[in-house]
């Protein structure tokens, strides 16, 4: 409790950080970073858990990477995964040119584009500008400390369910971090009430979601600085709701009557991009977030291409 309490005023200027800021990018890098990441990471440090504690203690330098740093060291898998360390050298300057490109072509021909092509390539731009800024902080801390990292994410792409693309391949560190701090201590808490043992792992998965979306909710407000709407919450709730759903059906059928992954895979990204048009992105474009970002990046790229 004493580390707990010693920890609030760390907790209290992370969480003001974001507001000292002005521009887009900066802003919810920051706030997903150090307001998010960090000060949930602290949270199970005061109670000797999560990735800041270990024994022996970890040295200043490597406390302070994976304190303010989205980086885990690489899991014993307890499930198939195509994780492969070596590839993100490979892949993050693909994924990096892709972006670029993206970014252009959103830029140049916008005008000229289909609303839904403009949300596909929304949905592509998260995810590589996603997987980019982590890539490199894994590679930055891999050089610097030698130590294997986790992959920011496990190729989403090819999820074969919610339940898969939430929990196994999506933003893989919040994943580890809403696990520890949220759905464990729920589903502990919740056994030894009336809901039992059977019932408190499905409110734990709702409790993460509501949470996620409150979290995402004050990282809009930070990049915005408008009153929240609650539209991003509702897609995380309502996709909580759906994994219990989709876990019950599964069991409930049985293994015989589920979905061939060529067909799941789609219908499952496709629910995901049709929710974030219904809901994720809607508060971004209403206060024109979107647009200032494109701005941003532009002006960087001018920025570094008048250096030479």
């Amino acid at each position: 409790m004493f580390r707990l309490l010693s920890l609030c005023p760390i907790f209290y200027l992370f969480t003001i950080l974001p507001l000292q800021l002005s521009t887009v990018l900066p802003t919810g890098i920051t706030a997903f970073f150090i307001t998010w990441l960090t000060n949930f990471k602290l949270l199970l440090f005061s109670y000797d858990l999560g990735p800041l504690s270990s024994n022996p203690p970890k040295s200043l330098p490597l406390f302070l990477s994976f304190a303010c740093l989205p980086i885990r060291i690489t899991p014993k898998q307890t499930y198939p995964s195509n994780q492969n360390p070596s590839k993100l050298y490979l892949l993050l300057p693909i994924k990096a040119l892709l972006f670029g490109l993206l970014l252009i072509g959103l830029n140049e021909h916008k005008q000229k584009l289909h609303p839904t092509a403009i949300l596909g390539i929304y949905c592509c731009l998260i995810y590589l500008l996603l997987d980019v800024v982590l890539g490199l902080c894994n590679i930055l801390v891999k050089a610097a400390l030698g130590i294997e990292l986790e992959l920011p994410s496990d190729e989403p792409y090819f999820s074969s369910s919610l339940r898969d693309f939430w929990g196994r391949r999506w933003n893989l560190i919040v994943t580890y971090i809403l696990r520890h701090t949220v759905y464990i201590p729920v589903k502990s808490l919740l056994s030894n009430t009336v809901l039992g043992p059977q019932w408190a792992p499905l409110l734990g998965v709702i409790t993460v979601f509501l949470v996620s979306g409150l979290m995402h909710e004050l990282l809009y407000y930070y990049v915005t600085r408008a009153t929240p709407t609650w539209e991003v919450t509702c897609f995380f709730v309502l996709h909580g709701v759906c994994v219990v759903v989709e876990f019950g059906v599964k069991k409930w059928l049985g293994l015989k009557w589920r979905l061939h992954w060529a067909l799941s895979g789609p219908i499952t990204v496709a629910f995901v991009v049709a929710t974030a048009a219904w809901l994720f992105f809607p508060p971004l474009f209403r206060d024109g977030a979107d647009e200032r970002t494109i701005k941003e990046f532009n002006s960087f790229v001018d920025c570094i291409m008048g250096k030479f």
